[in-house]
Parts: structure tokens; C-alpha cells; sequence
């Protein structure tokens, strides 16, 4: 949840998937894109569908939103697939997409397009000044929440219940 004052990032939750000191991109995970699934874009790229399902794409920031990501379990790689941790990974070529339709890619996944992303040193300035709340990478949230319940798991992660939040700061 920012407090960065950018209706784009307001109850959005973000896997973040490379943070270093040129920056960092994370794509978000809980806004399914309104006029896309995943046959849609297939059809796009002229890949047949075959195995795979027709889940909602999501919107995944405002860089790019027309370059694809798969945000996976770590169960699959292939070329130029990023490792997040254990947690899970990312990657950005047809492959997967190709993989997925064969019914060969990870078991879980999420289809997303754009990304959030920073400068050097962005972020770490925007959450100094208490721009985000920070949870911890969970699968769960990740992968059995519905998309539109991961804000509230991700805040009740820290013990946070999201009906105590209030848009308006009070004064000791």
C-alpha cells in the first residue's frame, strides 16, 4: 500500500523480483488486466493454446505494458529465466508461453503485463518516507489467493487487518 501518492500503486500488491543498486522491478500481481486473458494474447502471439487455461492476464505496472512476464514457481527454467530466492521466478520469452500450452511449463504461474519498476535508489527513498508497506514474500498469497484478496493477505501477513487502516493520520 503506498502512501506515494500514485492512485496506480494504490492496494497493490507487488512480487518484487530484482531490487540491487541500479534498481529494482516487481510486478504486480493482484489487477487482472480488464480486456485480456490469456487465450486473447495467445492468439496475439499465434501460439495455440492447447493445455492452458483461460486465466485472466494481469496488469503488472506501468513500465512497458505491453512486455510480457510469467511469474512461476521455481520448479521450472529455462533460457533467461531470473530466480527469485526459493520463492518462485520470472521469465520473458515465448518459451514459456509455448511451454505452458504444451502443458510442460511450471505448475503455477501467472501471465502479467508491464511492470513496476525504480531507479537507483527510488525505492529505498519512497519507502523511507513510509510509501509502502512491506510484507513478506509468502506463496500462498502469491499462488492460493484469488487476485483480488492478496492485498488483505499480504497486510494480515504482519498482523495488520486492512478494515483497521484509515486514509487519514491521527495525532498523539
Amino acid at each position: 500500500m503506498p502512501g506515494i501518492g500514485d492512485e496506480r500503486f494504490e492496494r497493490t500488491v507487488i512480487a518484487m523480483c530484482l531490487h540491487d543498486e541500479a534498481g529494482a522491478l516487481g510486478l504486480v500481481i493482484n489487477r487482472a488486466h480488464p480486456d485480456l486473458t490469456l487465450h486473447g494474447l495467445l492468439a496475439q502471439l499465434d501460439i495455440a493454446p492447447g493445455a492452458a487455461p483461460d486465466v485472466p492476464v494481469l496488469e503488472g505496472g506501468p513500465v512497458e505494458p505491453g512486455r510480457g512476464f510469467v511469474l512461476h514457481e521455481a520448479d521450472y527454467a529455462a533460457a533467461g529465466t531470473i530466480q527469485v530466492g526459493d520463492a518462485w521466478a520470472f521469465s520473458s520469452t515465448l518459451d514459456i508461453l509455448q511451454a505452458i500450452a504444451r502443458g510442460e511449463g511450471p505448475r503455477r504461474w501467472h501471465m502479467v503485463l508491464g511492470y513496476a519498476g525504480w531507479g537507483a535508489g527510488q525505492l529505498e527513498m519512497e519507502m523511507g518516507q513510509h510509501g509502502w508497506h512491506i510484507a513478506p514474500g509468502d506463496a500462498a498469497c502469491v499462488w492460493d489467493t484469488p487476485a483480488e484478496k492478496r492485498w488483505e493477505r499480504a497486510f494480515a501477513l504482519t498482523g495488520v487487518a486492512v478494515a483497521n487502516l484509515s486514509a487519514t493520520p491521527g495525532r498523539a
